[in-house]
């Protein structure tokens, strides 16, 4: 299914998974989805319930602000059920200048902002990323961790993929003219790493 999508998300576990579903976002021009899978966690009675997703994305100029927030704000009651322990996580192309804050849902909190509290934690910066130096300036906190957690205690918080693939490059032309060797990384946005604990 996914080599046919232009955009698709993707869990791996190494705790074992009770149930995986797909809810589609009922207002996405872009097959848009939550990603739900419900892992059994040793010592602990509720499974935690993972969820992630490509909120819709910036096209040909257009935000699609008002699709993305509906589909933040759509989450929650997309989750298998009410479980005391639940991440939401992904790419939600979320500027809090032109979206606000990202919804937070009764108990709910955002990870970075609870561990990293007065950091950036931009996960996409034209600035400091190799592989998009040049584009237009651009830094903003796409990427996020919101939690509901009874169960497990957050740990930390980090942004990974911010190193270059060894020995790997590609060439591009910048407006016809100056030909850039840049160097590869392992996306267009860093990724985060989030630890938690029973």
């Amino acid at each position: 299914m996914a080599r046919t999508r232009r955009y698709f998300c993707i869990q791996l576990s190494k705790l074992p998974v009770r149930s995986f579903i797909r809810k589609p976002f009922s207002n996405s021009r872009m097959g848009r989805e939550l990603c739900i899978a419900e892992i059994e966690v040793k010592g602990v009675d509720d499974p935690l319930i993972v969820a992630t997703s490509h909120l819709e994305s910036p096209e040909s100029g257009l935000m699609h602000s008002k699709e993305c927030i509906a589909q933040a704000e759509a989450a929650p009651s997309l989750l298998i059920r009410n479980s005391p322990n639940m991440i939401f996580c992904g790419d939600m192309n979320w500027d809090d200048d032109l979206d606000g804050r990202f919804p937070m849902y009764g108990g709910w909190i955002d990870a970075w902002e609870e561990l990293r509290q007065g950091e950036d934690g931009w996960t996409y910066d034209t600035k400091s990323y190799p592989m998009l130096f040049g584009n237009r300036p651009l830094r903003k906190r796409l990427d996020r961790f919101v939690c509901n957690l009874n169960d497990f205690k957050l740990d930390a918080i980090e942004m990974i993929g911010m190193e270059a693939i060894p020995g790997v490059s590609y060439s591009e032309k910048k407006m016809g003219k100056v030909k850039l060797v840049r160097p590869v990384l392992p996306s267009d946005h860093y990724g985060l790493l989030l630890q938690f604990y029973i």
